[in-house]
């Protein structure tokens, strides 16, 4: 008889766990009827797929909670759980299921604990040498202030083990940091609140596979708002269109590390911001904000973009294979039409042709030794995964974006070109461009350099500006024409009232820190959903859909074609 794997799922879906890890899950379940297990699914959502009745060989509809698992245990007498592709609340299982005797398989949960626990954590990437922005785990107020005072405001304030960023704060100033660390410590009682140096650098990622020695790293996603706003929630771009060789090694050489010195066996998720750090001379430098030891959001965008089953790889890694008797190396996966196939098992064959840039390869690019390759220059398209979001049916939801999740879906543009994906990207998540209308831009003091590009852009192409008192000033010095917009609080005629009249076709808006600045950016950014108006509330977005001009007005520009004519495979 078959030996059983239980598989545990995400549970409901929510903001900051929604079907992606219902992705990995499924292709878990098949992975290991695959190889000749029993796949035993637990979840308790009717909307996946893990819930159809043919899935796995089983399935029970049960709540991913602690009590639910043990009875399932009981019963099935699984040789061991999965826990790594059911999201953070299956992983934040892991402990509470070892300590009452289970098999946890693949990354032990001591190995989970370790990446989790910010102590031990931080003392691992000193002794391997990988940067990090300076900050602390505190349980009081009272110590927060003392990191914040001691490494500088800004400063990003999250409670530990919590889904979609819940709870996370970039605070400015002692006083925000007062308001923001009770609710920070409520979200996550008797857990400690971590209190990080806020870098403002690009952001980026990477997906891994180790097998617990070898580690293969099958693309870099680069993001293209900064750092500050949730990962769910900002657009990402494969192949990296902004960072160096030397970087991208970095990322991929400091992922190798990790994965070997915790023990992780299936997936890891590696969050970076590249910045310059002390001692660097300048240099942007990625350092580390985050490691998950389990599948992310981001799994289905990369197993899609580049042809490796990343999900049925970590599958047999988790149940003891190696990558090297699977036809993988340890590197940096590159797609190349002169490459060729990996895969020694059909089911773990790459979709299409690549190399492996070796470990030791990606070591002496890292520091240096060995002359660039432009790693991915010749890459045969773009793709650009963008948030969706629903903001028109959660009514209370304030839309401008920062480190706490508020996307409630995703999808992905794929072009020849970068600038063709950006576009595809932004209008299948809802932001169009129509000819005609007025683009209103009212940013805060620091975007306000970038917004004069940005408007002047716009003016070439016959937009229409209209600004409130402070970029209308600053568009102005800068020889850009505006029309100036009262703020509601200058009484009517103003900005709402010309977003209400439907004759706005965007709004470009950025968060600021003044309270009461803030309150009427709100009922803007909300009036604009209210009348179905475009609303960005990031500089980045804004400077990315600018790139994308072109094919707003002419989306004939565009290719379109079958996902294997992009691979030309």
């Amino acid at each position: 008889m078959p030996q059983k794997v239980l598989v545990l799922g995400s549970g409901p879906i929510r903001i900051g766990q929604g079907i992606e890890f219902d992705y990995s899950c499924v292709h878990c379940a098949w992975a290991l009827q695959d190889m000749g297990y029993e796949a035993i699914l637990l979840n308790n959502n009717p909307e996946t797929v893990s819930t159809d009745f043919d899935t796995g060989d089983a399935l029970y509809f049960e709540p991913a909670t602690l009590e639910d698992v043990l009875d399932v245990y009981r019963r099935e007498s699984p040789i061991g759980v999965a826990v790594q592709f059911g999201g953070q609340t299956a992983i934040n299982l892991a402990q509470g299921l070892h300590d009452r005797g289970l098999n946890i398989l693949g990354t032990s949960a001591e190995a989970i604990a370790l990446a989790e626990d910010r102590d031990q954590f931080e003392r691992l990437l000193r002794r391997l040498g990988i940067p990090k922005p300076p900050g602390r785990a505190v349980r009081s107020l009272s110590e927060a202030l003392e990191v914040a005072e001691e490494i500088g405001f800004p400063v990003l304030v999250r409670p530990s083990f919590v889904l979609g960023g819940r709870a996370m704060e970039i605070v400015f100033d002692a006083e925000q940091l007062r308001r923001f660390y009770r609710i920070a410590e409520d979200e996550s009682p008797g857990q400690p609140v971590l209190i990080d140096k806020y870098m403002q650098g690009i952001e980026a990622e990477v997906d891994v596979i180790s097998d617990g020695e070898a580690t293969l790293v099958p693309g870099v996603m680069e993001h293209i708002e900064r750092a500050g706003v949730h990962s769910g929630d900002s657009m990402a771009v494969f192949p990296p269109v902004n960072l160096s060789d030397r970087v991208i090694s970095r990322m991929v050489a400091a992922a190798c590390d990790l994965a070997r010195e915790i023990g992780v066996r299936g997936l890891m998720n590696i969050q970076f911001v590249v910045a310059p750090t002390e001692g660097s001379g300048g240099e942007a430098v990625p350092q580390i904000l985050e490691v998950n030891p389990r599948g992310s959001r981001t799994v289905p965008f990369l197993a899609k973009v580049t042809g490796i089953p990343i999900v049925d790889l970590a599958t047999r890694a988790m149940m003891g294979q190696g990558l090297s008797e699977l036809g993988y190396e340890s590197g940096l996966w590159r797609l190349d039409a002169r490459g060729r196939l990996h895969g020694t098992v059909p089911e773990v064959q790459s979709k299409y042709k690549g190399t492996v840039l070796s470990e030791a390869e990606i070591s002496r690019l890292a520091d240096g030794t060995a002359v660039s390759r432009s790693l991915f220059s010749g890459a045969p398209f773009y793709a650009v995964k963008a948030p969706v979001f629903s903001f028109q049916k959660l009514a209370r939801v304030e839309p401008s974006l920062g480190p706490e999740m508020k996307s409630t879906g995703e999808i992905m543009g794929i072009d020849s070109t970068f600038e063709g994906a950006l576009y595809k990207s932004l209008v299948a998540s809802g932001i169009s461009l129509p000819t005609g209308g007025v683009v209103v831009i009212s940013v805060n003091d620091a975007d306000k350099p970038a917004a004069i590009e940005i408007a002047k852009s716009l003016s070439a192409r016959g937009h229409e500006i209209a600004c409130t008192g402070g970029t209308h000033r600053t568009l102005q010095a800068a020889g850009v024409g505006s029309q100036r917009v009262a703020k509601i609080s200058e009484g009517s005629p103003h900005l709402l009232d010309l977003v209400m009249s439907r004759r706005v076709s965007l709004l470009i808006n950025t968060p600021g820190t003044d309270a009461e600045t803030e309150a009427e950016a709100s009922r803007i950014r909300r009036g604009c959903i209210e009348t179905g108006v475009a609303c960005i509330t990031n500089i980045d977005t804004a400077e990315a859909l600018v790139k994308a001009l072109p094919f707003f007005e002419d989306p004939l520009g565009v290719s379109c074609r079958r996902l294997d004519e992009y691979f030309g495979q």
